[in-house]
């Protein structure tokens, strides 16, 4: 789904409350005929299923999916929402009041990973999908996929839609003008670490004035704290235990010195992750490179519109890989139609749809089979310049490892970010940024 309008803090919070007040209206007031059934006197009205997702560009690339299903399923449509860019700010937030109060929220839900420590440890919040038959998908997901669906009393709650996997995306472009190579293996030659990628940030903006080499810290600095979260138990803001860590895990003060690095050295264009400004520079060429896990390919075409086709390109991250982890999607318990938004579900994820959404937005598909499909394997992305996306993460997505998120994960991130975006636009001293950092990580986790 292509969408250049891009929706800042009062419009995210305008569309949240417009669509808290068409809950009655929309998808709650007809009963569904079986299949079996003879057609009553009066036309039967279909069953709306209102599908909320978050995030920017094409974000959950179900555009095609919904006109699909809306084509062969007269009897249930598919309403898609996509509420807000931002997740942890606007749109989680606003679904937890939602399903604390048993009104609001819509039939099918997406949840970032970020939210999934939260909504595994409220089963009442939840259909249980077993009900529907759909405990019989297991096998259609690596197994941390599947578990993080699953509540601690065995409830089905939650279908894998997307897993990570990460690049650099880069303005091959840009990189003319600078002078440096534009082949994708020659630019991913070009970082093997992020020290060098940062010397390379160096001479590119002695090349090009009225650019900076990176779009902002956040982005990079969540793509460094994955990596290092896999190199310490694979923990990140919470351990296993669910007990705030954030001052004791070697990966949050690698990433965090990574990012005060990248500040000091004025290789950022200063600009926050899924904001109004961010989506605008990217657009208009303000940086050159950005971090990529697989479904950020949709949100920077969605971005940058069709004038940056064949502007970017997609090479290797340095240091390696990491996970990023994706989303799910989830039916509410609070839903009128339970079976029929389970049907939903069940569709958005099997693997003929994932491998369709990976061919045209390039969000990796959680789904096993999706991954080994050979239109997978050998998928390109041609706004990315025919970047073989397929070799570049669908070769790697089995072996990906997950990062414990805890309960508060979210609210803590958040926290986090906003942190070190203020010590990128001044507004955070960098020699207090790390104190308040943890502070203010305490206050989030409560």
């Amino acid at each position: 789904m292509m969408i250049s309008k891009r929706r800042g803090g009062l419009a995210a919070a305008s569309v949240l409350a417009a669509a808290a007040l068409t809950v009655a209206s929309c998808g709650s007031g007809s009963t569904p005929q079986s299949s079996g059934a003879p057609a009553s006197s009066a036309a039967a009205q279909p069953v709306t299923i209102r599908v909320q997702t978050f995030g920017g560009g094409t974000n959950f690339g179900y555009e095609k999916a919904v006109a699909k299903w809306n084509a062969e399923h007269k009897d249930i449509q598919i309403k898609h929402e996509n509420l807000t860019d931002q997740f942890e700010q606007q749109y989680w937030p606003q679904m937890i009041q939602w399903l604390q109060a048993g009104n609001g929220a819509g039939d099918v839900v997406g949840i970032d990973e970020g939210g999934m420590g939260l909504a595994k440890a409220h089963p009442e919040w939840w259909a249980d999908l077993k009900e529907y038959g759909l405990e019989s998908r297991k096998a259609d997901f690596p197994a941390w996929k599947w578990e993080t669906g699953v509540t601690a009393d065995g409830k089905v709650f939650g279908l894998g839609t997307d897993i990570g996997g990460m690049s650099i995306c880069y303005r091959s472009d840009l990189f003319k003008k600078a002078g440096l190579p534009t082949e994708r293996d020659k630019v991913s030659a070009l970082w093997p670490t992020w020290d060098e990628f940062m010397k390379v940030g160096q001479q590119f903006q002695s090349k090009v004035k009225d650019t900076k080499w990176a779009d902002g810290t956040n982005t990079l600095y969540q793509v460094v704290l994955y990596q290092e979260a896999a190199k310490n138990g694979n923990v990140a803001y919470f351990d296993a235990q669910n007990s705030l860590i954030v001052d004791k895990n070697p990966a949050v003060k690698t990433a965090f010195d990574f990012a005060q690095k990248m500040t000091q050295q004025g290789l950022t264009a200063k600009l926050r992750n899924f904001t109004d400004e961010w989506a605008a520079g990217t657009q208009k060429g303000a940086f050159a490179t950005l971090g990529c896990p697989s479904w950020m390919l949709g949100v920077v075409s969605g971005n940058a519109g069709e004038g940056g086709a064949g502007k970017w390109d997609v090479a290797s991250v340095p240091g390696g890989g990491g996970n990023w982890g994706g989303s799910w999607v989830a039916v509410p318990k609070q839903t009128k139609h339970p079976k029929e938004a389970a049907m939903v579900a069940d569709y958005l994820t099997q693997a003929q749809t994932e491998a369709s959404i990976f061919s045209d937005f390039g969000n990796m598909p959680s789904n096993t089979k999706a991954q080994q499909d050979p239109a997978v394997q050998g998928a390109k992305n041609e706004f990315f310049n025919d970047a073989p996306i397929g070799e570049i993460f669908a070769k790697s997505a089995s072996s990906l490892q997950p990062v414990f998120l805890g309960v508060k994960h979210a609210q803590v991130k958040n926290a986090i970010e906003s942190v070190i975006q203020g010590m990128d636009d001044g507004s955070v001293a960098h020699d207090k940024a790390w104190q308040q950092l943890v502070d203010d990580a305490v206050k989030a986790a409560g």
